[in-house]
């Protein structure tokens, strides 16, 4: 969300606007009228990706070419904005919705959206089901300043699951993050904490936005504004169990999506601000 964007200072993000880093590839600028942008999901066999964005929003998925044109707005009926803040896939095309967005860690209606693939082609769509779910160690809404563990804005479905991982809004930020499961089944469940890591104590550039899942399901992408967190050489999925990479994107603004495109290549999507970003990106992983 925008307010959770914050310049640390002006002098660094002039220094970071002066690098250049041939890897990072724009493809194209978003539609003007998707001003906040908060996930992508990849469809390979039309070359067409499908946004969202955040509270505030219509209840929308959008549909964007390969030209970076909008070529469908998909209204999702009995599906309410609260603050979506991710989307993803199955592997046999279903989307879904991430209505978890958790600032101020209130809430307490955190949900997950189901669309049918046969609905990609309305105007008008309904959402086939609906996941409702609480982390069991959440004990108070909102909790103390220095447990605000649960925020989240990155999840994907793999195998029958779905995985999150919080975004940390802590007083005294150090990096932690927490992995939850939980199941792809209608109804209401509580997320299981599965692990949880590090990645480092500087919130503006080791905040998690997104997350992403390569198809053949062996590498796990964890954006920041300005970096990737790469997870690799897990097994089943103790994601953090593997080695743990950060990589540079040489490059800051508010990133709020990633997905592969392919096992060694990333779309990343950026909001506007301050005259930055608002674009699609390709990233080729080394």
């Amino acid at each position: 969300m925008k307010k959770s964007f914050v310049i640390a200072v002006s002098i660094v993000l002039l220094a970071c606007q002066q690098q250049s880093n041939t890897d990072l590839k724009t493809l194209y600028s978003l539609p003007k009228k998707l001003k906040e942008v908060s996930g992508i999901t990849y469809f390979p066999e039309t070359n067409t990706i499908y946004t969202l964005e955040d509270s505030g929003n219509k209840n929308a998925i959008y549909a964007i070419n390969s030209q970076g044109k909008l070529s469908r707005t998909i209204t999702i009926s009995n599906a309410k904005n609260m603050d979506w803040e991710d989307i993803t896939k199955d592997k046999n095309g279903n989307i879904y919705i991430g209505d978890f967005g958790n600032n101020d860690n209130e809430r307490r209606d955190l949900c997950i959206y189901k669309v049918n693939k046969n609905q990609l082609n309305k105007d008008i769509a309904l959402s086939e089901y609906k996941i409702s779910f609480s982390y069991p160690e959440q004990k108070e809404f909102p909790p103390k300043k220095k447990e605000l563990f649960y925020d989240v804005e990155s999840f994907f479905e793999q195998n029958g699951s779905f995985y999150l991982f919080t975004k940390n809004r802590s007083k005294g930020f150090d990096g932690t993050v927490f992995i939850y499961k939980i199941k792809n089944a209608s109804g209401t469940q509580k997320a299981v904490k599965i692990g949880e890591f590090k990645t480092c104590s500087n919130y503006n550039h080791c905040v998690l936005t997104s997350a992403t899942i390569s198809p053949d399901g062996k590498k796990v992408a964890l954006l920041s504004h300005d970096k990737i967190v790469l997870l690799k050489g897990f097994k089943g999925d103790l994601f953090h169990k593997g080695s743990q990479t950060e990589i540079s994107l040489n490059h800051f603004s508010q990133k709020e999506a990633v997905v592969f495109k392919d096992n060694n290549t990333l779309l990343i999507a950026d909001e506007k601000a301050d005259k930055i970003g608002g674009n699609v990106y390709e990233f080729k992983l080394k």
